[in-house]
């Protein structure tokens, strides 16, 4: 996948002709479209990567001009970092510079990354996200996750049991927008240029399954594997930690609860952490993120390879290391650029249902994610499979994107969709919503390559398992195993699956 947040080299922008300016504005707004309103600009700098450095005086020059030509796209400036350089001996200090520009949102266009949140129960997922999205640390008894929790059980526990979202923003400055000056969802939309949409997933091994749809249903663009200092490596942690690596799904960890125990408990975390990341089966390249030049470096490399794997050491009593968390995701990239963006949203419209409600004065409502096209008030669409494998007509009332009022959906965001007196009954979760001219076809059986990563009895003909594609879940019977009998434990296989209760919709892709 192409890198968003592209490095723009410049020895140096001092004093532009008029010309020069107009043309670097016009080459940094294109830029902020390529990547999705984002750009990192690199002061002192060769275009052939020599780090060669500016003067103070320059690099104060530089980085007005580039305020003034961020000014004139509407966007902001942020400096990331600043560090001293040695070139040809020269006796006067020479700096390079990496700054973030950012536009200003409109319109609800923001940047929108989904991370799922993993880990094992206890290991202090909610707890993060409260103290993340709240911006009130925690007292050490669980206060901040209380205000995630949505059933009574849940609170009486302390344990998630079905998913959540929650909201952290960044407006254009890099600053943190979340519900600590007594926000609405609405307003930290309305301020926000980037909005991290945490996808909280249960972390106990009886609601594994709702994990599982929660990584393949949501599509999340990354996971945040959350391990406890004090605990290490424990319960569902492999579990979570092997199913983002089989979706692809690009992985950071934060080690957390490190105010409880010593210096040397937190490290030996870590190394264990670091081995099992080495292992042949993840050959992932460990990071271990110290400072704030280690979280900018973190958030570039990790996009740019699929081997980097960050890894945080912080506290949500405390407030340790928070912060570096925080600069990690202020700047990290979406995966896709504007072109592939722009493929999808030519496409014909796709909506995936993962959520059905009823709302009062509203009707039925369908909560899921575009997965490719454009989706407008007053859409006419189909929807289906039924259990007869139809689909049915309906039309599109209202759209909100994060709480608010939205006019237009776009490929990749995922939205509440009202259909007004539409028969909740005949709808369910794993149905697709999609362009009447699309003409979908569905399917009873199909054949897949599997893995079998771990099974207790021999898995062959006949035996039932679960199904999980996309939004999809649904138990299906094994029909046949090409050129075997049976399977065990990891072993690999093509197997034609027949679903039991009735058709499914399958994306292109899947």
């Amino acid at each position: 996948m192409d890198f968003n947040i592209t490095n723009h080299s410049h020895l140096k922008l001092v004093n532009p002709t008029q010309y020069r300016f107009e043309h670097l504005a016009t080459q940094l707004k294109w830029r902020l479209q390529e990547g999705r309103g984002e750009a990192v600009y690199q002061i002192g700098v060769e275009d052939n990567g020599l780090l060669v450095g500016l003067t103070e005086a320059d690099m104060k020059a530089s980085l007005n001009t580039l305020k003034k030509m961020a000014e004139k796209v509407g966007a902001d400036i942020t400096l990331l970092r600043e560090r001293e350089v040695d070139y040809d001996s020269d006796r006067n200090t020479r700096k390079i510079a990496e700054v973030l520009v950012r536009k200003v949102p409109d319109d609800q266009q923001f940047l929108d990354l989904r991370v799922a949140v993993l880990g094992n129960v206890d290991s202090g997922k909610s707890t993060l996200l409260g103290v993340l999205t709240q911006g009130e640390l925690d007292n050490g008894r669980g206060r901040a996750r209380l205000n995630l929790f949505r059933h009574l059980h849940e609170i009486q526990t302390g344990r998630t049991s079905s998913i959540s979202f929650e909201i952290l923003g960044f407006n254009s400055k890099g600053e943190v927008v979340n519900y600590s000056e007594s926000r609405t969802a609405e307003e930290i939309c309305e301020s926000s240029s980037k909005m991290i949409t945490f996808i909280d997933l249960a972390g106990h091994h009886k609601y594994l399954k709702t994990t599982i749809f929660g990584l393949t249903s949501y599509c999340p663009d990354f996971a945040m594997l959350v391990v406890s200092a004090n605990t290490g490596i424990a319960g569902t942690t492999r579990e979570h930690l092997g199913l983002a690596m089989a979706l692809k799904v690009p992985i950071f960890i934060v080690v957390s609860k490190v105010d409880l125990c010593s210096r040397g408990t937190v490290e030996r975390t870590v190394r264990q952490l670091e081995r099992v990341l080495k292992q042949p089966g993840c050959n992932k390249v460990p990071m271990v993120v110290l400072n704030p030049d280690d979280a900018v470096s973190a958030a570039q490399q990790f996009t740019q390879s699929t081997c980097i794997t960050p890894i945080f050491t912080l506290s949500s009593v405390s407030g340790e290391n928070l912060d570096l968390l925080k600069v990690f995701l202020n700047i990290l990239p979406p995966l896709s650029n504007s072109k592939e963006q722009e493929e999808l949203m030519q496409q014909l419209t796709e909506f995936q249902v993962d959520e059905i409600y009823s709302v009062p004065d509203v009707g039925t409502v369908v909560g899921g994610t575009l997965y490719s096209g454009m989706c407008r008030e007053g859409e006419r669409l189909v929807v289906g499979p039924t259990d007869e494998g139809r689909f049915l007509r309906l039309k599109v009332g209202s759209i909100q994107r994060n709480r608010s009022a939205c006019r237009v959906l776009r490929a990749g965001q995922a939205a509440t969709l009202a259909l007004g007196n539409f028969d909740r009954s005949l709808l369910r979760k794993g149905m697709v919503m999609v362009s009447p001219k699309m003409n979908p076809t569905i399917c009873c059986q199909f054949e897949a390559a599997i893995v079998l990563l771990f099974h207790a009895k021999t898995f062959r003909r006949g035996s039932q398992v679960t199904i999980h594609v996309g939004n999809v879940r649904q138990t299906a019977t094994v029909e046949c195993l090409h050129g075997k009998d049976e399977l065990r434990t990891g072993e690999r296989a093509v197997v034609r699956f027949r679903f039991i209760k009735h058709p499914e919709y399958f994306f292109a892709t899947d």
